[in-house]
């Protein structure tokens, strides 16, 4: 087939291409809107060596942003999150909110909390940074004065706010699109192949037998 086959199949059938895409969008979107809405919520906290300076110091350090982030997600930790806050739920669903993710490049412990309500989503990383800077306060206690880590929070997660996680209406949705963009495609190429030996024009004569076409009869 040459380019202006093709053309002409888009200008005959295109049509069928705008209506899957739109029916695939405007479903996508209902689905999306029907889906219980997660929030997140996140706080960083910074985690420096009193002896920043110090090459051996920092090189250690990053191997001990791993094990911070191991020790913040723990039931012990999860528990006492949950006494603070008074939230209502067991130290297991607590974990299966919190994310933490820890950077060596910025020296930095990501924590992520999710959940339906955006308050929760917010006590749970506050709290739990909270009370892992407590925890760390007090090993810093037992230690030299050179030794010792420091762990602060960059910023409140209540002047943070909060974002929505899921659904992503608008990203759902175009996808939505796309994909049916793509399915229409399919579609007209599907018609296009079962009418391939169906006659309608001289030209179809040409293609079918392989001979000149020399006139028609009305």
């Amino acid at each position: 087939m040459e380019i202006n086959d093709y053309f002409n199949i888009l200008r005959k059938r295109g049509w069928i291409i705008i209506l899957v895409a739109v029916v695939a969008a405007v479903s996508t979107f209902g689905f999306s809107k029907m889906q219980t809405p997660i929030y997140s919520a996140t706080v960083k906290l910074s985690v420096v060596p009193a002896r920043a300076t110090d090459w051996g110091s920092n090189n250690s350090l990053k191997d001990l942003l791993r094990n911070y982030a191991e020790n913040i997600r723990t039931h012990t930790m999860a528990q006492e999150v949950i006494d603070r806050a008074q939230l209502d739920m067991d130290t297991t669903t607590l974990l299966g909110k919190l994310f933490v993710n820890p950077d060596s490049s910025t020296f930095t412990l990501e924590l992520e909390g999710r959940d339906e309500a955006p308050k929760v989503a917010m006590d749970i990383v506050n709290q739990m940074a909270i009370v892992f800077i407590e925890d760390r306060d007090q090993w810093n206690q037992r230690q030299d004065k050179r030794d010792r880590i420091e762990i602060r929070m960059l910023d409140s997660v209540y002047n943070l706010g909060y974002q929505q996680y899921s659904p992503k209406i608008q990203i759902n949705s175009l996808a939505g699109g796309l994909f049916g963009v793509l399915m229409g495609m399919l579609v007209i190429f599907f018609l296009e192949w079962l009418e391939r030996d169906t006659i309608r024009t001289a030209e179809d004569i040409e293609r079918i037998m392989g001979t000149t076409v020399l006139g028609t009869l009305n």
